[in-house]
């Protein structure tokens, strides 16, 4: 039961990392490779601030703004100095590593007798992995509720609209750069919010901790789809918050069969690609039995 509930906690909190991720790979259509030094960064900067005395509300928030910073950085080089998105992202992520070295003043920083938001003295009446799991629910609430908000007004269509079609919505007199250093600011700043509350959670951080972020993320936001379909917008940011959640059981259940948890990169590759393979064998299969029926492939 223990595991259960720490897989569902754990869940919840990819499961932001995941929201941040589906603004730009699902929205914008960006493959942002930022995201592998956000999530340390945010990690990074929340727990040095912890380290140093902050409250960690606070140290919390400064890894949110820590991300924005890292998607405006992003944003700019692929909008202003006209670098590929691509390797605009791998620039950002290769300059973010020695700046976490200079934060943490080391390859990692423990967390160990300093106050977190899990270890809030209300959260600890709670039963074992429960804290993990209401400040998870908390802030995945939060974002979604958000997001929603601001994905409905008239900025938010703006931003949709850039993504789906970028001459048309040019046409309409949207200034699509900034919408795309507005997209990048709030999916990494999403991110570095995951990073740190995942390093309160795990009680460090560490420079290499991003490494496989993105296949995480992209693994919750394909499972969500896959599981729920066509949705609404708003039903879809719930639908990659499950999705994460969803994945992380099967992270589960495949360890439980005896694999070792330094195989955890391999399975999740794996998992996604037989998630991103799905839709594909659905359709064929589909078709397959439209043919044994006698109905001719349209």
């Amino acid at each position: 039961m223990n595991l259960i509930t720490s897989t569902i906690g754990q869940g919840l909190l990819w499961g932001i990392l995941a929201l941040g991720l589906y603004l730009s790979f699902r929205i914008l259509n960006f493959p942002d490779m930022t995201v592998e030094g956000t999530f340390p960064f945010g990690a990074a900067v929340c727990a040095s601030s912890i380290a140093r005395g902050a409250d960690p509300l606070l140290a919390t928030l400064l890894a949110l703004l820590a991300g924005m910073l890292t998607g405006l950085i992003t944003g700019l080089l692929y909008t202003k100095g006209k670098i590929p998105i691509l390797l605009a992202g791998i620039l950002t992520m290769t300059g973010i590593y020695s700046i976490n070295l200079r934060i943490l003043g080391k390859a990692n920083l423990g967390l160990l007798n300093r106050p977190t938001l899990l270890s809030n003295r209300l959260l600890q009446n709670l039963p074992t992995n429960f804290p993990t799991i209401v400040v998870g629910l908390i802030f995945a609430t939060i974002v979604v509720f958000l997001l929603a908000i601001f994905l409905n007004t008239e900025l938010g269509q703006a931003f949709i609209a850039t993504g789906d079609n970028e001459k048309m919505a040019q046409s309409l007199g949207i200034n699509t750069d900034r919408m795309k250093i507005l997209g990048l600011m709030l999916s990494n700043g999403l991110i570095g919010l995951a990073g740190g509350l995942l390093a309160q959670n795990g009680g460090y951080a560490d420079v290499n901790m991003g490494i496989g972020t993105m296949v995480i993320g992209l693994a919750a936001i394909i499972i969500g789809e896959v599981v729920y379909g066509d949705l609404s917008l708003t039903a879809r940011l719930v639908a990659v918050v499950v999705g994460s959640i969803l994945y992380r059981l099967v992270l589960l259940l495949v360890l439980q069969l005896g694999f070792s948890t330094n195989d955890f990169k391999l399975l999740s590759a794996i998992i996604l690609a037989i998630c991103l393979m799905l839709p594909l064998l659905q359709k064929k299969f589909r078709v397959k039995q439209l043919l044994q029926k006698g109905i001719q492939k349209p």
